[in-house]
């Protein structure tokens, strides 16, 4: 194979190693796996070893996101393509047909985002679809930001997969509780505020960016044609928006 169409799968850790196995059996036949793993203390390390993968270490020691990790890893690929894939995310032969092919073509895009399926209470959700992720990249056009989950800045042109494409969408294996996504909201709230500072929020945000946010994940995203859990999903994406308002309102009284 042409060096210049080469792929590298970087895969970011941190005690990784429920879903790891499955993931790494998904991207074996890459040019290269890299695990970057921020010290992890369950068997992450030996399950990328054991599987042939090249691992890197990035000190978890003052970082409390992966962003940084991720900016390390990519620029430690060896090859010219990065494809980023979460470890606990699987991907399909299909996927992996169809990356080769772009980055074989000349005028191939500088990037390219990729739908991902999302599970909730064992359900795929209408309303979490297509979930894009810009993932794949030429690695010298590539920089990744340390802002939670913020999209690498590609410098080029860069497209998406067509949501009809379902075949070629990452499988997300996370499938997380109600009682996970309360933390997570916590948590991720919390890197939200500093971007949301400057905004004059009041009564109406606290009210209608939850109401909005229910009817976009409920009405126009279709969860309802995703039952109960569809309902459930959509009212705890209302309850972030109310959690992040509440939050910035707080700040704002207690100062």
């Amino acid at each position: 194979m042409n060096e210049a169409n080469k792929i590298s799968v970087v895969i970011n850790t941190y005690n990784a190693a429920q879903h790891l196995q499955r993931v790494l059996d998904a991207v074996k036949d890459f040019d290269e796996v890299l695990v970057c793993d921020m010290e992890s203390t369950d068997g992450t390390v030996q399950i990328a070893k054991e599987n042939g993968c090249r691992v890197v270490t990035f000190p978890k020691a003052g970082h409390t996101i992966v962003e940084p990790a991720r900016e390390f890893a990519i620029h430690e690929a060896a090859h010219p393509w990065v494809l980023v894939v979460d470890a606990d995310e699987l991907v399909t032969p299909e996927l992996r047909n169809y990356l080769y092919g772009q980055a074989a073509h000349q005028d191939a895009p500088a990037g390219i985002a990729i739908p991902r399926k999302n599970y909730f209470m064992g359900r795929f959700l209408h309303s979490a679809y297509p979930d894009y992720v810009l993932r794949f990249f030429r690695q010298d056009k590539t920089h990744w930001p340390a802002v939670i989950h913020c999209s690498p800045e590609v410098d080029g042109t860069v497209v998406r997969i067509p949501a009809n494409r379902r075949e070629l969408a990452f499988e997300h294996l996370a499938n997380d509780s109600v009682s996970a996504i309360l933390r997570k909201t916590d948590t991720y709230s919390n890197y939200e505020l500093p971007r949301r500072r400057h905004k004059n929020y009041g009564l109406a945000a606290l009210i209608f960016r939850p109401l909005f946010r229910f009817f976009k994940s409920y009405i126009m995203k279709k969860g309802f044609l995703d039952g109960m859990p569809g309902l459930i999903h959509a009212l705890l994406d209302a309850h972030y928006q109310f959690v992040v308002v509440a939050k910035l309102i707080e700040e704002r009284y207690r100062q």
